[in-house]
């Protein structure tokens, strides 16, 4: 286990995400991404969440909704690595797999594409 602040980390969450495609950023619609230390207790090893409505499931009913929200659990990434850089990597991963399913990809398509 690796240890990154809770600042650093929050600059690497940061960093993963400014490094994602313009075009792939601005399609995003009402997401909001947080870093927390935690993964829910019914789900303890999770490295990332998407809580939300795809954009491939959003209708008119949509309208006025809360942000979709991205989680990154910064203690289970941390728990798997041994070094910064596998942080960076795992973190970069954690954060397109979770914005992949706010545009409807599911984990089986993820897999495909090593986002897993």
């Amino acid at each position: 286990m690796v240890d990154v602040d809770e600042e650093r980390f929050h600059q690497l969450v940061e960093a993963a995400f400014d490094a994602l495609p313009d075009a792939l950023v601005g399609l995003l619609d009402n997401v909001a991404l947080f870093v927390e230390d935690e993964a829910p207790a019914h789900d303890p090893d999770l490295l990332g969440l998407y809580d939300g409505v795809p954009l491939t499931e959003r209708d008119t009913s949509y309208a006025g909704a809360l942000p979709d929200r991205i989680m990154v659990y910064r203690r289970n990434i941390l728990a798997m690595c041994e070094t910064e850089e596998e942080v960076v990597e795992e973190v970069g991963i954690t954060v397109a797999h979770e914005i992949a399913h706010h545009f409807g990809i599911d984990d089986e398509r993820l897999h495909e594409l090593g986002y897993a």
